[in-house]
């Protein structure tokens, strides 16, 4: 028996000592600072590219509004050359080109919108969920504005009204328009170059880091408080646990490339 027990005793003591050494080369291995993680995060930072989508389409609009004047003076008012309108225009009438031109700016728009929504969601999935709602509204403004203006132009057709007050309508629809939709989305890039420019981390970050460095910081939105929608909680919850989720693939995958290089 006491053979046995200290047969027992000694293989305890060996693998304690096996333990121990393992847990200290743990210990000792090359450890990965900081700075490499958060400078391997960084780099992720993508530019949303839909300030050159806004500029274009508002270029696109504005040539649009002059060529529809130009047609109606020249063409439908009868204030210009009447052949040259005739030749160029052949058999077509100038309200209906003025009326297919509208079709094509607002296939644009909405082209255009179904892109600009693709961008944000992918900054939403980056951790970018301030932004994605801050400009959430200024997305699908410009096709619900060239929306309501088609339904107008429906109205004044319907109405079969003279050819001048026909197009004396079509032309203050048309010029309403331009005056709702082009601030819009210039004040939609605006906005977004002024995100590319400030390259911010995505919010949980920088809550974290406030949070680190203030004592007196602020709740953040994650939790439900007073005069908050629970609906609006939810779904911001939701956003955050799928980029977390998405964070740690990130981080996961920059540890083992780094205690590779290492």
């Amino acid at each position: 028996m006491d053979s046995k027990g200290r047969l027992l005793a000694q293989a305890g003591t060996s693998v304690d000592m096996t333990r121990s050494i393992e847990e200290d080369s743990l210990v000792d291995g090359p450890l990965i600072s900081a700075d490499a993680l958060h400078s391997a995060i960084r780099r992720q930072f993508q530019t949303v590219p839909t300030h050159c989508h806004a500029g274009l389409l508002s270029l696109l609009h504005i040539v649009y509004v002059v060529l529809s004047v130009c047609v109606s003076v020249l063409c439908v008012l009868k204030f210009g050359q009447v052949e040259v309108c005739a030749s160029v225009l052949r058999n077509v009438s100038g309200d209906s080109v003025i009326v297919f031109g509208k079709v094509c700016l607002w296939v644009l728009v909405l082209v255009v919108t179904q892109c600009v929504q693709h961008h944000h969601s992918q900054a939403r999935r980056r951790g970018y969920l301030r932004f994605y709602r801050e400009t959430q509204g200024l997305n699908h403004l410009p096709l619900t504005v060239h929306s309501a203006g088609n339904v107008l132009v429906l109205v004044v057709l319907a109405a079969r009204l003279s050819s001048a007050v026909q197009t004396y309508m079509l032309l203050s629809i048309l010029g309403l328009e331009l005056l709702v939709a082009v601030p819009c989305l210039f004040y939609y890039a605006v906005k977004v170059m002024r995100f590319n420019g400030e390259r911010a981390a995505p919010d949980v970050s920088q809550e974290e880091h406030s949070h680190t460095y203030s004592v007196t910081s602020l709740p953040t939105e994650t939790g439900f408080r007073e005069g908050s929608s629970l609906e609006e909680v939810v779904e911001k919850q939701a956003d955050l646990i799928e980029y977390l989720k998405q964070h740690n693939t990130l981080l996961s995958k920059r540890l083992l490339n780094l205690t590779a290089q290492h």
